[in-house]
């Protein structure tokens, strides 16, 4: 990490301003956050004066690469808060990052508006030296100016100023709107007294709603809407009303009070939109998808279109035989299946046609050797050891570090585990780089990150025992982190997992097929009791019921695809009314059954909403990176699981170049070939015949 004089005489006592390799978590302070970031921006607006100043010949060295320096620090320094705030919120770091982030956010909007650098940057790209640049150098200098352009260095004084206002207003709503679906998500609770009510719930799941209740000086059961105490709920409860009251709390979650962000997301579409209009786009998902693999928006639509069109069929038939079995159990004078019976009834269906239990499997996944069973994989794919890292200071006792080294020995990364949910601590499972390494032929500088996920926690002494669903979300996030820890690019805004939004997806995707493998389940999924492997029949059946409904799971991902982007393409307030009734009209076309009229998914969708653009049109990313990690296990499939030759082409064609070239060409180079459907619709059990 390039470094800097301090910007004051704090610094000393201001870790946030000299952050380095091993991040001090442990003397970061919320009194930190406001005087360092303001000095970093301070310094990095001084560093992008300097290239403006500077009266020599252009250079790459100070023109280009100095413009990527020019913001390292403060870059760093703002995800390390951005990620206490997510995994240690407390109410004063929580003002701390409102206070910075749009400031922070107008900052680096403004750079592309800044007449003087952007001339810079055109005077260099006539110079002989970048018209004979090659590689990732030339890739970058081309990706810099076509960035310029698209965020708008060619604007007139005034809409550049309006531009870096919607920068801001978004950085404030969207911040707003993350926080108040985790405020949303901790103030529920449902606390039941008599275990007779929770008849049909597994023994897991009792134990660690009554140790919740005992943590909170409570009687009973408590359950909250954190994924490890809300899908055993709805899945396994035989008691409806227990099932609609957490379906319904659920899915209605930030659309009350103060934390109601109704109104933030009709203000987010409109400034996007507002946003896109002035940069000259059609729409915003035009805007956001023109430097990714889909190319615009009308591309995007086509594809999920397209999936939707062949999954349909299968869909429909699935949502059929759930009914009747249903009727079958219950009569035909059963109700029409609501939208909290819909998991709890196709749990039961899977366990008739397949004699499986989901929960059958979890003895055999402690969390500890589910992470002795990634860092196996990755040995054995990509020849990389791991080994714990004790000198690195944490944010929580729970959080374990991590070295990665090459086989030779070569120090590659560190990297940080934090995998239990906390009430101040963000939902669901995400990667994170904190520090991205570069490399070229000469030197190479290591990489720092951290993979999050709130599984089911450690109950009665026993080890913390996950669901298969859980140990591949751990499979996955540790996809993400092997392409940025081995990442070996020479340009760091190239470098690791800054890839397009819908090619990002397959090194971690790809990562889940390993979960469905005998022989490499045999490596880590052993009994936490006996140390007995999977029996073959118990095998046998999770991989029989692997298509079970499936249909049904891809329509699901399709329709959060598809609000998405009707969001970012077609929604007009004036036309089509309010945005939570529009967007359930939307997703109402990918549901087995009707919703519940207070059905508001949309309000706390995070991926869409909670940053400036995160999975903002681009949703249909997940299926889009589906398609890729299909097509590409093929080839494992065909020259071994753990082929190291073929792990070896995994890691260097794909993990290892990040956003060097194209990522047509770097599928093509791993494959041979372009990317074929075949693969995803016969894994999903659609395929034709």
């Amino acid at each position: 990490m390039s470094q800097s004089s301090p910007a004051s005489p704090e610094a000393s006592n201001n870790p946030l301003l000299s952050l380095a390799f091993h991040v001090p978590f442990d003397r970061i302070r919320t009194e930190h956050v406001e005087p360092a970031i303001g000095a970093l921006v301070e310094d990095a607006t001084r560093a992008l004066e300097a290239i403006e100043a500077h009266e020599g010949p252009r250079t790459y060295e100070g023109t280009v690469h100095a413009l990527e320096r020019a913001t390292e620090r403060l870059e760093v320094a703002m995800t390390v808060v951005g990620h206490l705030e997510a995994v240690s919120s407390t109410p004063e770091l929580r003002a701390a990052y409102n206070a910075v982030r749009p400031a922070v956010s107008a900052f680096f909007a403004s750079i592309p508006l800044r007449p003087r650098l952007w001339q810079a940057l055109k005077s260099y790209a006539a110079t002989p030296e970048a018209l004979s640049l090659s590689g990732a150098p030339r890739r970058f200098l081309k990706k810099t100016l076509d960035d310029f352009r698209r965020h708008g260095a060619d604007l007139e004084p005034a809409g550049k100023a309006r531009l870096e206002a919607i920068s801001r207003e978004l950085a404030e709503v969207t911040a707003r709107f993350g926080q108040n679906v985790l405020d949303a998500t901790a103030e529920w609770e449902l606390v039941v007294e008599d275990p007779k009510a929770l008849s049909g719930l597994p023994e897991s799941a009792l134990a660690a709603a009554k140790e919740s209740a005992e943590q909170k000086g409570r009687k009973g059961y408590r359950f909250t809407l954190q994924a490890p105490s809300y899908i055993p709920l709805v899945t396994y409860a035989d008691d409806a009303t227990l099932r609609e009251r957490a379906y319904r709390a659920f899915n209605a979650r930030a659309t009350k009070g103060p934390l109601d962000n109704a109104p933030l997301l009709s203000s987010i579409v409109r400034l996007r939109r507002e946003q896109a209009a002035l940069l000259g786009y059609a729409t915003f998902a035009d805007l956001v998808l023109e430097d990714r693999m889909a190319k615009n928006g009308d591309r995007a639509r086509a594809f999920v279109h397209d999936l939707t069109t062949r999954a349909r069929a299968a869909f429909e038939r699935e949502t059929g035989e759930l009914t009747t079995f249903r009727k079958k159990l219950e009569g035909n004078a059963a109700p029409a299946l609501a939208a909290w019976d819909v998991a709890y009834y196709a749990e039961k269906q899977r366990k008739a046609l397949y004699d499986f239990d989901e929960e059958e499997l979890r003895p055999y996944f402690p969390l500890e050797r589910a992470v002795e069973g990634l860092f196996e994989t990755a040995r054995r794919l990509y020849g990389v050891q791991i080994e714990p890292n004790r000198r690195l200071s944490t944010w929580h006792p729970d959080v374990t570090c991590y070295d990665v080294s090459d086989a030779d020995g070569t120090f590659l990364a560190s990297f940080y585990a934090d995998f239990y949910p906390r009430e101040e601590k963000r939902g669901g499972a995400w990667m994170n780089g904190l520090v991205t390494g570069v490399s070229d032929d000469r030197t190479s500088s290591p990489h720092l990150g951290l993979i999050c996920a709130n599984v089911t926690p450690k109950v009665g002494g026993k080890p913390a025992l996950l669901t298969h669903q859980e140990v591949t979300t751990l499979f996955h996030e540790f996809g993400h982190l092997m392409h940025h820890c081995l990442s070996r690019v020479s340009v760091r805004s190239l470098a690791g997992t800054n890839v397009a939004w819908d090619f990002v997806e397959l090194p971690s995707q790809i990562m889940e097929n390993w979960c469905w493998e005998r022989a490499a389940l045999d490596t880590f999924a052993h009994h936490f009791e006996s140390g007995a492997a999977i029996p073959g029949a118990l095998f046998s059946k999770m991989v029989r019921a692997r298509t079970y409904r499936e249909a049904t799971a891809m329509m699901r991902q399709l329709g959060f695809a598809a609000v998405d982007l009707a969001l970012h393409v077609d929604y007009d307030e004036q036309k089509d009314g309010s945005i939570v009734d529009y967007a359930r009209r939307i997703m109402q076309e990918y549901a087995p059954v009707r919703f519940p009229e207070d059905y508001a998914m949309i309000a706390s969708f995070t991926h869409l909403f909670s940053s400036n653009v995160g999975y903002a049109a681009g949703y249909y990313s997940y299926k889009w990176a589906e398609v890729l990690d299909a097509d590409a296990f093929t080839r494992f499939r065909k020259e071994g699981v753990f082929s190291s030759t073929v792990g070896d082409a995994f890691r260097r064609e794909i993990l290892e170049r990040g956003d060097s070239d194209e990522p047509e060409r770097l599928y093509h180079a791993f494959m041979g070939r372009e990317p074929s459907l075949d693969a995803l619709l016969e894994r999903s059990g659609l395929a034709a015949g």
